[in-house]
């Protein structure tokens, strides 16, 4: 087994902990290996040579992220903010951990934890930018709708569709402008677009 196919074994056995049950097409999964295979699917549909490192980078994103839920922090925007940047640095250290066990470099560890914190993405990193992307092509496609109707304001979302676009390249927009979208969806992102 290379330590590739090691590293991601780790991953996904840690996804597979995930308590949150989610069915999708009458498999029944945990919610963060769904996550985790979305992030994979879209990844392939921007960028199906990408490095393995950003293949790690993006199977890890939401690492063992249910075990900091959000309400364990200030319903505040900076409260908010506070709980990204800590499960950043958490998912980061636990992804840096499993590479070196399969046998990554600690530089190579490292390289896939800052993508995870998403450390270089203003600085223009290419790969960092592709996992943005990704990110935000699997909350449009598979988070959106619950979203919205959780979040009941639609100003509200109509700037997070803003910010979202905002954060994209344009490869990842002209993704993002082929998903089928709820018709609900697909009314906001217009609105959002229009403005």
């Amino acid at each position: 087994m290379s330590k590739y196919d090691r590293a991601l074994e780790r991953i996904d056995a840690a996804h597979k902990d995930d308590p949150n049950i989610i069915t999708v097409n009458n498999t029944t999964k945990p919610y963060e290996l769904h996550y985790a295979e979305k992030m994979t699917f879209y990844l392939e549909r921007l960028n199906p040579t990408a490095p393995e490192l950003l293949r790690l980078a993006i199977r890890a994103q939401h690492l063992r992220r249910w075990e900091v839920p959000r309400n364990s922090y200030p319903a505040t925007k900076i409260g908010y903010h506070s709980w990204r940047a800590g499960l950043q640095r958490r998912q980061a250290a636990l992804v840096e951990e499993m590479c070196t066990e399969a046998g990554y470099s600690v530089e190579e560890a490292t390289r896939v934890g800052a993508m995870v914190k998403k450390a270089d993405l203003k600085a223009g990193d290419p790969d960092t930018q592709t996992l943005e992307d990704v990110a935000c092509l699997v909350f449009l496609d598979d988070q959106f709708d619950k979203f919205e109707k959780d979040l009941g304001d639609e100003e509200k979302m109509i700037d997070i569709l803003r910010k979202t676009w905002g954060k994209m390249s344009p490869a990842g927009r002209d993704e993002a402008l082929k998903l089928e979208l709820s018709e609900r969806a697909q009314t906001l992102v217009q609105k959002a677009l229009a403005g």
